[in-house]
């Protein structure tokens, strides 16, 4: 069984290779503040997965340049935003959960906010919403976005063509707001 381990590889830098019992096949990613990672799954040798990265170099190399651009645009919102006032972010961000559940006819049932690294919000089986706290520092028409998602996830757990639909009833231009959220994503770092 491969082992995890760190191989400096040239023109590329730092690879971190980590055994994976869930992956079907050699997955690179390449994330900012924690570098190049390549998921080997079971059964397959050490080498065999440096040679498919290195094979994959050219878009290696690519994805470091974008994740260097993303580090440095968080690094620069940290300095000039300052700290957030969590009890105020707390309550802005569940009034405006209640009110909008309340005009589009949602239930949910705990809220909670968190300082997640990797998405915005998300919806439980139990129909708990959980709101990332960085929120806070997106346009209103964006925060109203992602509430809304979680409160069509509380009817709807997936995101099948019905979803789509039934958010795009309440919140135009659903799939636009959501790749505009994806110019805020250095904030989840």
């Amino acid at each position: 069984m491969v082992e995890f381990t760190t191989v400096q590889i040239s023109g590329i830098g730092r690879v971190n290779f980590v055994p994976s019992q869930r992956a079907k096949y050699i997955n690179i990613t390449v994330r900012p503040f924690k570098g190049v990672r390549v998921a080997v799954p079971r059964g397959v040798a050490i080498g065999q997965a440096r040679e498919f990265a290195l094979s994959r170099q050219n878009w290696i190399k690519k994805h470091i340049k974008e994740a260097r651009q993303l580090e440095k645009a968080h690094l620069k919102f940290l300095r000039q935003s300052g700290p957030i006032d969590r009890t105020k972010a707390r309550q802005r961000l569940i009034r405006k959960l209640d009110a909008l559940a309340a005009n589009h006819g949602f239930t949910y049932n705990k809220v909670f906010i968190r300082n997640q690294k990797t998405r915005w919000g998300s919806c439980s089986a139990q129909n708990n919403i959980c709101l990332n706290i960085n929120l806070i520092w997106l346009p209103d028409e964006l925060i109203t976005y992602v509430i809304l998602h979680e409160l069509v996830h509380t009817r709807i757990k997936n995101h099948s063509a019905r979803f789509w639909n039934a958010l795009e009833k309440i919140k135009r231009n659903a799939k636009k707001l959501r790749r505009e959220l994806g110019d805020y994503s250095f904030m989840l770092l």
